[in-house]
């Protein structure tokens, strides 16, 4: 390497004797990365973020305009039922309150739930409570959830074997309709 005498190596034996200094005084030598060097996401990968967060904030979106739903329905049948929300009818205390909140509240106590679970949960809730019983297909709460239609029939046997859901009949177009199921004594 210091053989050389042409003029236009001297560049490159100034640099191999700074790198040799450096790798004797520091034990390694690395190049400075540049800006340009940086690698970037790919535009799949950040088109892909964008649509998760869009479809994040519309179930969101969804969930939020049930429940309201839900609690407009309530109020009608207390409103019909000449009650007032401060008074507790006396009533069997096993009587399930179908309320998407004493729901949710009910299946979390009870469950350890994942994920998967806890999306199907979050999407039949407010339906369960303000229409008593669900009657949706596998590919339409696949849609709703983000999931595969395995994991969302997954999903629904485990609320099933855990009581939370029990199936009652079938709709016209053959999809099963759950009701939820009395919390056990």
């Amino acid at each position: 390497m210091n053989g050389c005498t042409k003029p236009a190596c001297l560049p490159f034996k100034q640099w191999v004797s700074r790198v040799i200094a450096t790798v004797q005084r520091e034990g390694s030598y690395a190049l400075e990365v540049s800006e340009i060097s940086r690698p970037t996401p790919p535009s799949e990968l950040m088109d892909a973020i964008v649509r998760l967060e869009t479809r994040t904030e519309r179930f969101h979106t969804e969930l939020l305009e049930s429940l309201h739903r839900s609690e407009q329905a309530w109020s009608q049948i207390l409103d019909a039922l000449g009650c007032r929300p401060d008074e507790e009818p006396e009533a069997d205390k096993r009587e399930l309150r179908l309320r998407t909140e004493d729901l949710f509240a009910q299946w979390k106590a009870r469950l350890s739930i994942t994920e998967d679970v806890w999306a199907v949960a979050v999407y039949i809730l407010p339906t369960l409570a303000e229409a008593g019983q669900i009657g949706h297909s596998l590919e339409t709460l696949s849609a709703k959830t983000g999931l595969t239609r395995q994991r969302v029939h997954a999903c629904l046997r485990f609320l099933q074997k855990h009581r939370c859901i029990r199936q009652n009949g079938l709709t016209d177009s053959g999809n099963p309709i759950y009701v939820a199921e009395r919390p056990p004594a």
